[in-house]
This record gives C-alpha cells, structure tokens and sequence, in this order.
C-alpha cells in the first residue's frame, strides 16, 4: 500500500508537535518552536492557558455530549454573551469556520426565499478570498487551485475585485442576495479593506435590502485589536461566519445573524449533529472570558501596534527582500518582494520560527495574543537571523 494512513491532502512538513508551552511548540525530538503562527490564529490563548484548560476539564467530567433535540443550557449562556458582544440576535454554533461560512450563505439565501424573492440568490463575493473547503465556500472563491478536480461548482457566486466598490457595483444584477467579504482578507495576504469599501458594501445592501455578510473567521475574536473587524470600520453585517480564535483550539465555529436576517432559518432548514455541543461551550466561554474586555483588547492594539513597528524597524535593513507590513492588531503581514513561501520554509527549518505563508507573497505572522515582549524579542532576533542567512537565489 503505497498511500498514507493520514489521506495525503497535505504538505505535511518535519515539524511533529507533541506539547505546547505558552508560545512555542515541543517536537517529539525535543526542538522547541516559536509559534507565531498559532494553528493559522487558532491559539489565540497560546498552548498552555490555565482557563481554557481547566474549563475544558471540567466539562469533560461533566457532559462532553449531547443531542440538539434537547435544550441547551451551555449553548444559551455562550450565544447570549455573543449576542450581548456584537450586531447579533442569533447563533448558530458549529464545529469549523467552513462550516460557520456555509450556514451564512444559506441564511442569505433563505431571507430572500422567505420574504417571496427567490430569484435573489447570488452572493458577491471577492478576488483572492478564502472561504473555506467545502464545495459551496470553494465555489464562493476565485481561486482556480481549490476548484481543481471538483467541477461543476456550485452556482450563485460572481466574483468582484477586492476593495473596489465600482467592481461590485458591476457584478450586481436582478438575481444578487448580497456580498461576503473578509473584512481583513487572510490567505490572500492580510490584505485589510478600506474604510471606503466596507461602508460602501453596507450602503449598497442597505439601499437594495441586500445581506452583507462577513467572514470574521481569521480576523475575529479580537485578533485585530477589537473583538470584531467590523468594529474598525463603524459598520455592522447582517450574517457574520466566525470560528478559529473563539475556541482557543478546540473546534468551534458560529454563524451570527440579526433577527431580520435569519428570518428564513426555521426549524428543519439546517443541523448539525456537534455543533454546540457542551465541551465546544465551555471552551467558548473560557475564551471570553479572557478577551472580551477592554483592558484585554486595548493590550492587544498596543501589541500590535508595538510589534509593527519593530518589523517595519527590521526590514528596512533588507529592501532586496521586504516591501511592507500590513495588518490590524496581531494580524500581521509582510509582504516581501521576493517569493514568501521558501523564505516561510527558511525560518522554520533553520531558526525554528513559525509564521504562515500566504498569497501576494505575504507573511503572515499570527502570534497568541498573550505573547508579550520576551517573545517578540525572540521573534525579531530569529526573524534577524534568517533574512541575514537567506539566499533567494538557492531558495527551491
């Protein structure tokens, strides 16, 4: 048998973590990692936070399961603090962002069919854009090498140029229920929209009782220095997908809508068998817990702003490799003028630095938001050290 018992849907690298402390990642070998990545601004609390930990614990010798057939206490208590948090009436909890993504293009589809304008089921989506992996969040994006192999895509998605209000202007027609956006796009390189755009994007729907639907999955959870993206923009979205952050690691996504907009997800219209569930619950909560306050969001701009300005700092020193830094908060890109991708390969096999490559030869420095100055010490030192060793020319 020549495949492997991990089905060979990723690049899988010599990285093989076995135990996180705050923020760095032990291999099984015993090399420790500096994790600037956090599982793709997943670890927002690091690896080893006591909260998240220990409510994790204790709901694990409580309930860890139960069916959405039956009343949910613990579903009630974080969706309420979610409504309380954000533009929202309702949650709906999953177990993913694609998942959380896909019950937000089914919730602007369904107000639509609900108030009698079935013909109004297009989505307007954005060049670039990652929504997911899902065969509806793959058709919601532009990018052909997620299409590959799984023609036909599903229809009712046209594609307009990112921050460019003229180009979803252009895309709109007799069949448009709304647009999807990333506020901050993140694959596509921490690319954030301008002020201009979004409140563009919220007039537009407004004026022709269109969904604005954001996709908050990398950029919220108070990653940008907010507890959502949107916040930055003085906006609010009808339909909001969020996940990554909201667990801490622990799989948990949500679809968040206004009552206007759910209008249309009755009982019967969508499930999910994990979705909710008590330990997912409990994971959510401890992660409010420590985020969403003022205090905590205020550190995380400073952060933001502090560790910007040491990159912007540092790369100076090398103009042959890096052009900017981009980003809101501890979302963070440097876009190189060189291709990103070996230079990602670089730090991580040589100087034990995690980050994220992305696309517009970006990359994407995501570090826990409890990281505090040892740490980005640390950062600039190996991130000092592997632009003085690189050599693009010999990158494969």
């Amino acid at each position: 048998m020549s495949i492997t018992p991990l089905m060979p849907v990723y690049p899988r690298c010599g990285v093989r973590p076995v135990r996180g402390e705050h923020c760095h990642l032990i291999d099984e070998d015993g090399t420790r990692y500096l994790d600037f990545a956090s599982g793709i601004a997943v670890n927002l609390l690091g690896h080893s936070h006591e909260g998240l930990i220990g409510a994790i614990q204790r709901q694990a010798a409580t309930l860890m399961h139960v069916s959405n057939l039956y009343g949910s206490p613990q579903g009630e208590r974080l969706a309420q603090r979610l409504v309380d948090l954000t533009f929202a009436d309702t949650v709906f909890f999953t177990n993913s962002g694609a998942e959380a993504v896909e019950c937000a293009i089914k919730a602007a589809r369904a107000y639509h069919s609900h108030v009698g304008n079935d013909d109004k089921f297009e989505l307007i989506t954005f060049k670039n854009a990652f929504h997911g992996r899902t065969m509806a969040t793959i058709s919601a994006s532009n990018q052909e090498k997620m299409h590959k192999g799984f023609l036909p895509l599903l229809a009712g998605f046209k594609y307009a140029e990112f921050d460019d209000l003229e180009s979803a202007k252009a895309q709109m027609g007799p069949h448009t229920a709304g647009f999807l956006v990333e506020p901050i796009q993140g694959e596509g390189g921490i690319r954030p929209a301008s002020q201009e755009f979004m409140q563009g994007l919220r007039q537009l729907a407004d004026e022709h009782d269109l969904m604005l639907v954001l996709d908050e999955v990398q950029c919220g959870v108070a990653r940008t220095g907010k507890m959502y993206a949107y916040e930055h923009y003085g906006i609010e979205p009808d339909i909001m997908a969020t996940a990554k952050g909201i667990g801490g690691g622990f799989p948990l996504g949500a679809c968040l809508a206004t009552e206007k907009a759910a209008r249309g997800m009755v009982v019967g219209t969508h499930g999910s068998t994990y979705g909710g569930n008590p330990l997912a619950m409990a994971a959510g909560e401890a992660v409010i817990d420590a985020v969403a306050n003022d205090e905590f969001l205020a550190e995380v701009t400073e952060k933001g702003e502090r560790l910007r300005s040491r990159i912007e700092q540092f790369i100076g020193n090398y103009p042959e490799l890096f052009d900017c830094v981009r980003g809101k908060g501890l979302m963070l890109g440097i876009k190189m003028k060189v291709e990103s991708r070996p230079f990602f390969v670089h730090l991580r096999d040589n100087h034990q630095l995690l980050t994220v490559a992305a696309g517009d030869n970006t990359l994407r420095v995501l570090p826990p938001l409890v990281a505090g100055e040892a740490e980005f010490d640390e950062f600039i030192d190996k991130l000092s050290a592997g632009a003085a060793d690189y050599d693009p020319s010999a990158a494969g």
